[in-house]
């Protein structure tokens, strides 16, 4: 069985992909930025997420007791 894995692994291996000549960036917008500007709100969301879990834990919590 291990064998059969191994040989099936190594059968479907796929070889190297040349580099993009004169490329770079991030393949997609040609400008090396990110394709989405979610960067922008990394610290909002994340104070957003700690928020909602404080109030579901609290919603929750009294429905429990």
């Amino acid at each position: 069985m291990a064998f059969f894995l191994f040989a099936v692994s190594l059968a479907n291996a796929a070889p190297p992909q040349p580099a993009i000549p004169g490329g770079g960036g991030n393949g997609g917008n040609g400008t090396g930025s990110p394709a989405s500007p979610i960067d922008m709100y990394v610290y909002v969301l994340g104070i957003v997420a700690i928020g909602f879990i404080v109030y579901f834990t609290k919603k929750y919590k009294s429905v429990k007791a």
